[in-house]
């Protein structure tokens, strides 16, 4: 794949996860809508950390003819730095979904 297949996939991600997460008509507290705006930031860190790794890791090995994105970097340290950016996409994005579930009232 193309880097400009690469960005458009980025772009429809984040549109996704904006349209997805929007406010609701009620109101809220100030601690609700922060909770929020920091479940939103999450998942869209969790986009990017994943969409990061899913491009160095086929730059790095699955198309090695085209232009890598780092060539003095080994694929072990390459794949150990797939590892970590996969890892934080996915812990980003289950604390992102459980910040925008809503909180329980009288949870014991």
């Amino acid at each position: 794949m193309a880097l400009t297949d690469w960005v458009i996939l980025l772009a429809v991600a984040l549109m996704a996860i904006a349209f997805f997460c929007r406010h609701s008509n009620r109101r809220g507290t100030s601690a609700e809508r922060a909770r929020h705006v920091r479940g939103r930031r999450m998942l869209i860190q969790a986009a990017v950390s994943l969409w990061a790794a899913l491009v160095m890791l086929q730059r790095t090995f699955a198309a090695p003819g085209e232009i890598p994105v780092a060539p003095y970097l080994s694929p072990r340290g390459a794949l150990a730095i797939v590892f970590v950016l996969a890892v934080a996409g996915c812990l980003w994005s289950v604390r992102g979904h459980q910040l925008l579930k809503q909180r329980r009232l009288f949870a014991c």
